[in-house]
């Protein structure tokens, strides 16, 4: 086992603390503008909360469950419930009632915080019914008197009580063994009941380390991040939330998706995490609102973006000439391309779904380094990721520090190391089906090239298998189908058929455009049967076929009646497409297109 720094992820704390006092740390929105809580202050709410905790009967071992947006809030709930040697149990903002009682009762949590009136809401109704809760903590007051038998706290009130014990957190937090679990992360899966993955304090450090060494080239230093997926799921738990931590970089955390935009140029982040979801509708912008120029500034854009493919590519390529264009247009575009995500950037990374090559040279090409890198909750979850120096687009780069990956004789991707799980929560059966002699069965599929890089080419239980035999994979299928300027969101489906068949969400804007055009409704749901619309798409379809195998070609297609979204459960808090949500509502239109 590899010698560690700490002994745990609450003492790396502290000792950054040490290490950073006064200089900013966290930064939040209040009043409209970016305001910092120091290490110290941070710290200095961490270390009365976890007294008070201890005091409401919480031991270490025992699960919190965390209901909270990516705020200060969280850093300080998490690195409080660490201290004392309990144990985090992030759950997703977005959960239902059903959702809340599932993790409270299967994790048998003792206490729940929660940070707003809106989201106690639901947590409360759920907690009446969970036997084991006692305690839930609000950030915000709650009104009302609590059900019976269940205890509400202001968080406030907690910190204030933690300040008038004299227990030495610090000291405590350097008791726990990093062999001990620090999180259970219930994964919001595509399908069935979330299932609770145990991560131990060791295995998260070995994916700090692991970043860190993949990292280095860029220059670690005084990085600064901006947080804006869910801090429940474990791609952002680690590299938005702990990783900063481990190297003493500052955390801005985002309003909200739709004010990415803006937070990006005030936070100018050094690094930045994010899904494919969101390169992907960044690229459609963006060539949206180029297109909508037109004329010269068009021109210099696409000349731009194919002098850096072909640098990229080959930079042996280019003649003299076009090299010093390439110099030029770097000014002229890539700069201001640059400034709109903060002007330093050293890397954007992409994790949490497979990312579609053309996207991450999309980006490439405007002058950003983006690095592609696979993992899943239960390694902790970072597995692989490509170096700044060695970037493969199609690929998720090599095994990071530490880690073996090999393939299985049917494709399968296994990994063994010190990221694997401790294993699922009170699951021995499934633990036992995916972790075998060390190795994690990860469920998806792919290869090694001769340079150690790994590709996946799909989820294991996703691949098609045609009436023919032939194995597809929907990923790179729905992939290439939302490359078109006009396509938002797609899903194929063809298993024991003759061919494929699509569902299809038409990107809001080109449906804007078009219904404007057509006098028609630009609400998907009233012209999702419109023949005219059908009529728009097949051109486009046809036009996604050329990019296509035959056995991938998409004979059919319908529309949805709406985008997948989190709000319509069709889609998970990270972005990726709950196929079987999908499927309840249009599989039967989908098999009626092969009729």
């Amino acid at each position: 086992m590899t010698e560690l720094p700490w002994p745990n992820l609450a003492a790396m704390f502290f000792n950054q603390v040490n290490r950073h006092g006064d200089e900013p740390f966290l930064w939040a929105k209040r009043d409209g503008t970016y305001r910092p809580l120091s290490w110290r202050d941070t710290a200095a709410r961490v270390t009365p909360l976890a007294r008070s905790l201890r005091a409401l009967g919480i031991s270490a071992g025992d699960r919190v469950v965390l209901v909270c947006e990516s705020r200060p809030a969280w850093m300080v709930s998490d690195m409080a419930i660490m201290a004392i040697g309990a144990i985090t149990v992030p759950a997703y903002t977005t959960n239902t009632v059903d959702d809340h009682l599932h993790i409270l009762t299967d994790s048998g949590a003792k206490a729940a915080i929660v940070s707003t009136h809106r989201l106690a809401e639901r947590l409360v109704r759920a907690a009446v019914e969970a036997p084991e809760l006692k305690t839930v903590v609000s950030l915000e007051p709650l009104e009302g008197e609590a059900p019976a038998g269940l205890e509400i706290v202001h968080m406030d009130q907690l910190i204030d009580r933690g300040r008038t014990d004299h227990e030495n957190i610090v000291e405590t937090a350097q008791r726990w063994p990093a062999d001990n679990t620090a999180c259970i992360i219930y994964t919001s899966g595509t399908g069935g009941l979330p299932k609770g993955v145990m991560l131990s304090h060791r295995n998260l450090f070995h994916n700090l380390a692991g970043a860190a060494d993949a990292l280095m080239e860029i220059g670690l230093g005084n990085e600064v991040f901006l947080s804006f997926l869910p801090l429940s799921h474990s791609y952002e738990h680690m590299a938005g939330h702990l990783f900063p931590v481990s190297i003493g970089a500052q955390i801005y955390y985002a309003e909200g998706v739709e004010a990415l935009a803006t937070n990006m140029t005030e936070a100018r982040p050094t690094i930045m995490t994010a899904v494919p979801r969101l390169y992907e509708t960044m690229h459609q912008r963006i060539s949206q609102g180029v297109r909508k120029s037109g004329g010269a500034k068009e021109k210099l854009f696409m000349k731009t973006v194919e002098l850096g493919r072909r640098r990229f590519e080959n930079p042996a390529d280019l003649g003299v000439i076009e090299r010093i264009q390439d110099r030029v247009l770097d000014k002229l575009v890539r700069d201001k391309v640059r400034a709109r995500f903060g002007g330093r950037l050293k890397a954007l990374v992409s994790g949490g779904a497979p990312l579609n090559p053309d996207i991450g040279l999309f980006f490439t090409a405007l002058g950003m380094r983006l690095l592609q890198g696979y993992g899943q909750t239960e390694t902790a979850p970072l597995i692989s990721v490509n170096r700044p120096s060695d970037v493969k687009l199609h690929s998720v780069g090599p095994p990071v520090k530490d880690t073996e990956v090999k393939i299985a004789s049917d494709g399968e991707i296994l990994a063994r190391g010190d990221l694997v799980m401790q294993g699922y929560w009170r699951n021995e059966q499934e633990t036992a089906e995916t972790i075998r002699d060390g190795w994690v069965h990860t469920g998806d599929i792919g290869y090694i090239d001769d340079d150690g890089h790994l590709i996946i080419t799909d989820r294991k239980k996703d691949i098609i298998v045609n009436s023919g035999g032939d194995n597809i994979a929907p990923q790179r299928v729905e992939g290439l189908l939302t490359l078109e300027p006009e396509i938002a969101q797609a899903l194929v489906f063809g298993d024991q058929r003759p061919h494929l068949v699509a569902l299809l969400v038409p990107d809001p804007v080109w449906l804007a455009e078009w219904a404007k055009n057509a006098g028609n409704s630009p609400e998907l749901a009233g012209v999702a049967d419109d023949a005219t619309l059908h009529k728009a798409l097949a051109l486009v379809v046809e036009r996604a076929n050329t990019r296509f195998s035959k056995i991938e070609n998409i004979r059919r297609f319908m529309i949805a009646s709406e985008p997948f979204t989190i709000d319509n459960e069709q889609m998970t808090p990270t972005m990726k497409v709950r196929r079987h949500k999908v499927l309840d509502i249009y599989g039967d239109a989908l098999v009626a297109l092969y009729r």
